[in-house]
């Protein structure tokens, strides 16, 4: 149910990887690569969206990694290595562009909000030909995913849009929590790093796809 949300958002925050890339199986193939290489019991689908979550080093965690014997830094940035070899196989998920262009029509702004490295960020979207839907698209300085209320926090102050103007859109109970800590609405998709029911727990309104989103601004 989306029935207690604002009717007059001028700006649309997206999150990016799951919300609007489709790229949770890519991330489920690199990580059975690295556990089969690591003796360590490999994902699909189903078992990944339960598991994964942030902060990113507890899902490591979960998935059987000893930092005692190598570091975070170095297997993360052993996984965004092989992500960004394999990017170029990543495509949007169903309806994004279409959705975008409509929303650009109604007159609302909008951005991305990600926790995916801002080097990864800014090349893919403009791959993908993505890049001018956006007034702003703002990743992270590092690859191990932390530091996305911050960023988010920086970007209201510098947006200037009254917090009940602002919808954030995303995939993760991690979206959520930044939609509270901005103090903004918040819609989720489970299309991507989680679970619906992992979702349904939480005190947020779910919609099934991405074309849903235009029903509600």
């Amino acid at each position: 149910m989306v029935d207690h949300l604002q009717t007059h958002y001028k700006h649309i925050i997206w999150d990016w990887n799951g919300t609007l890339l489709d790229d949770a199986w890519l991330c489920v193939d690199i990580m059975n690569s690295m556990l089969q290489e690591r003796s360590l019991g490999t994902l699909d689908i189903d078992r990944y969206q339960r598991l994964f979550d942030f902060p990113v080093i507890d899902y490591y965690r979960r998935l059987g990694f000893d930092f005692s014997k190598e570091s975070f830094e170095k297997s993360g940035t052993e996984f965004i290595k092989r992500y960004e070899m394999r990017q170029n196989e990543l495509v949007l998920n169903e309806g994004v562009k279409d959705t975008l262009e409509k929303i650009n029509l109604l007159g609302l702004s909008q951005s991305i909000l990600s926790a995916s490295s801002d080097v990864i960020l800014q090349e893919l979207t403009t791959r993908l030909g993505l890049r001018h839907y956006f007034v702003k698209v703002i990743g992270l300085d590092d690859h191990y995913a932390f530091g996305k209320i911050e960023k988010g926090k920086a970007w209201m102050k510098e947006l200037k849009k009254n917090p009940d103007e602002v919808l954030l859109i995303g995939d993760t109970s991690h979206d959520f929590e930044v939609s509270k800590e901005l103090n903004i609405d918040c819609i989720l998709i489970p299309s991507g790093h989680y679970s619906k029911e992992k979702l349904l727990d939480l005190d947020v309104p779910l919609i099934s796809s991405i074309s849903q989103v235009l029903d509600f601004i």
